[in-house]
C-alpha cells in the first residue's frame, strides 16, 4: 500500500480500507452484519430466542445499527449458566477450537471457534502487530501462556497470519527467555505488561539490554498506565503497544494503540462497541467514561448479544493522527468489579499504580491489602523502594513514607497505610499480576 501524503502519518501495510472507512461506511457495515447475526442466532441458539421472544423481538426488528439496543445483555452469568456450549450457535462438528478462562472466581466460562472465526482472529491480531510495527521480516517471541488461556495462541496465529516468525515461548523460564531473545534477534515480543517489567529487570541486571534487537513490544490481559508504558519504553529503548481482547468476545485483538497513543483503536468491522452508564444502561456521551458493551457481529461458534464487559472507558470517533478512522477507546480505568470501596471512596488500582510511576524512589511494583477493624475498612499500601534509594537511615524512609503518603492521598481521596518494602520482594507473576488482597472476604 502506498505511503500516505500527510507528513508524519506511518504506512499501513494491512487492511486499510477497513481502518479507513468513513463512519457512515462502518455503520452499514455492520448493520448488514449485525442482522444476519441475529437471525443466526435467533434460530440456532435457544436461550437467546427464548429472551427475544419474552420482549416480543423478532430477527426483522433489527433493520440497522441503531437497533442494537433493542437486544438484550450477555453477561458472564449467562455463559456459566449454559456451561459448557449452551450458546454455541454451530454444531460441535464445526467446530475447531475451545479455550476457557481459568475459573478462579467460579464455574470456567467456555468459548468456541469455527475456521472462519479463527481466521478473522488472526486477521485482527495481524492489523495489531502490522500497527506496532511488525513486519513480515520480524521475529516476534510470544510470552503470553499458551493452553486454555487465549493470549498465546491468538498472538502465534496472528504473527503467523502477518508472515513474522513466531518464538512459542510462553510464559515463565526467565532465563531463557532471555537467552532466547538474544541469541535469535528478536524484533518484537508480546507478554503481559507486568512480566516484560519483570523481564527488563533481569535484562538489567544480565547486562543484556545493550545486546537485544528488540524494538516493538505488544502487551495486554491486564489493565496498565501510560506511565508504565513510558517507564518500559525507556529502559528498554522500545515502542510497546496495549492491547485489548477478552476471551468470551474472541480473546487479545479486539482493539490496541498505534504509535501516537491516544486511544485504542477498535476493530467495529468486526465488534460493535457501546459504552454504557454501568448504573442505567443508557449511553454515554462520546468522551464520557462507562462500562464497554460489545457485541462480535462476525463470531460464528459464539455471536454474543451485546457482552457486558465491566470495563470501564470512553470512546471517541474523531480520526486518529495516524490516518485511522476506527473510533478509539481510552485506556482501561478499571473493571466495575475491580473498584474497591473504601470508607466511602471509590479506588481503582490505577490510580495507586499511576501515582507510584511519578515517584522516583519506587519501583511500578505494588500491593493493595485492604481489611476490616471493627466497622472501619483500611488501607495499607506496600511500594517497592528502588534499591539506590533504600537506606537503612530511618529518617529517610520516615520522609519518603510521608512522601508517598501525601501522593497517595491526592490521587485517592484518602490516606491509605504506606508500607515500604526492600527491592523486589513483592512477587513477581509471569501472567497477569496480582494487584490485591481484600481480607475482608474472608469474613
Amino acid at each position: 500500500m502506498e505511503q500516505s501524503n500527510t507528513e508524519g502519518k506511518k504506512k499501513m501495510i494491512w487492511n486499510e480500507t477497513k481502518e479507513c472507512m468513513s463512519r457512515d461506511e462502518m455503520s452499514n457495515l455492520q448493520g448488514v452484519r449485525l442482522k444476519k447475526m441475529v437471525k443466526n442466532v435467533y434460530h440456532s441458539v435457544e436461550f437467546y430466542r427464548k429472551k427475544m421472544q419474552e420482549i416480543g423481538l423478532e430477527p426483522g426488528d433489527i433493520a440497522s445499527i441503531e437497533d442494537i439496543t433493542k437486544l438484550p445483555f450477555t453477561t458472564k452469568d449467562d455463559l456459566r449458566d449454559t456451561y459448557p456450549f449452551g450458546l454455541f450457535a454451530v454444531p460441535d462438528s464445526e467446530v475447531v477450537r475451545v479455550h476457557a478462562s481459568s475459573g478462579t472466581t467460579g464455574k470456567a466460562t467456555v468459548v468456541g471457534y469455527t475456521r472462519r472465526d479463527i481466521e478473522n482472529w488472526s486477521e485482527c491480531v495481524a492489523r495489531v502487530l502490522a500497527m506496532a510495527g511488525v513486519r513480515k521480516s520480524d521475529k516476534i517471541q510470544v510470552s503470553y501462556g499458551y493452553g486454555l488461556f487465549t493470549g498465546g495462541l491468538g498472538l502465534h496465529y496472528g504473527a503467523e497470519n502477518l508472515g513474522a516468525t513466531v518464538i512459542p515461548m510462553s510464559s515463565g523460564n526467565t532465563k531463557k527467555q532471555i537467552t532466547m531473545m538474544e541469541d535469535f534477534g528478536c524484533a518484537a515480543i508480546a507478554c503481559t505488561p507486568s512480566y516484560l517489567l519483570h523481564l527488563t529487570e533481569a535484562l538489567e541486571d544480565s547486562g543484556a539490554i545493550e545486546r537485544i534487537k528488540l524494538r516493538a513490544a505488544v502487551l495486554g490481559a491486564e489493565p496498565w498506565t501510560d506511565q508504565m508504558r513510558e517507564d518500559i519504553e525507556k529502559r528498554l529503548g522500545i515502542h510497546a503497544h496495549d492491547i485489548y481482547g477478552l476471551s468470551e468476545i474472541m480473546g487479545p485483538g479486539v482493539a490496541a494503540d498505534c504509535e501516537y497513543h491516544k486511544g485504542l483503536h477498535f476493530y467495529a468491522d468486526h465488534f460493535i462497541p457501546e459504552v454504557l452508564n454501568p448504573e442505567t444502561l443508557k449511553p454515554c456521551k462520546e468522551g464520557e467514561t462507562g462500562e464497554l458493551v460489545i457485541t462480535p457481529i462476525t463470531k460464528e461458534a459464539l455471536p454474543l448479544f451485546r457482552y457486558r464487559t465491566k470495563d470501564l472507558t470512553s470512546i471517541a470517533y474523531e480520526p486518529c493522527e495516524c490516518g485511522r478512522t476506527l473510533p478509539r477507546i481510552s485506556r482501561f480505568t478499571g473493571r466495575t468489579d475491580d473498584m474497591l470501596i473504601i470508607r466511602g471512596v471509590n479506588i481503582f488500582p490505577s490510580q495507586v499504580e499511576a501515582a507510584l510511576l511519578d515517584v522516583s524512589e519506587t519501583s511500578p511494583h505494588y500491593l493493595l491489602i485492604v481489611d476490616r477493624v471493627g466497622n472501619l475498612d483500611t488501607l495499607e499500601v506496600w511500594v517497592e523502594v528502588e534499591e539506590r534509594f533504600f537506606s537503612d537511615e530511618i529518617r529517610k524512609l520516615e520522609d519518603l513514607t510521608k512522601k508517598i503518603t501525601q501522593i497517595l492521598q491526592q490521587a485517592l481521596g484518602i490516606a491509605p497505610k504506606v508500607k515500604l518494602v526492600e527491592p523486589r520482594s513483592i512477587e513477581r507473576s509471569e501472567g497477569k499480576a496480582k494487584r490485591v488482597i481484600d481480607k475482608r472476604k474472608l469474613f
